[in-house]
């Protein structure tokens, strides 16, 4: 929603049921684990070669 749709995170907050505060802390968790699973997959890769 908010790269997608570009919607603010009090938007999604208002969506969802939920707080601005709690779509931040959401939001960092999604990317952290997102590039804990690119990073993984990137060393995989590289080990690879």
């Amino acid at each position: 929603m908010y790269y997608y749709e570009e919607l603010t995170l009090r938007e999604i907050g208002e969506v969802l049921g939920v707080t601005e505060s709690r779509v931040s802390q959401l939001h960092t968790k999604a990317v952290l684990r997102l590039k804990t699973r690119l990073q993984g997959h990137l060393e995989r890769a590289a080990l690879e070669r």
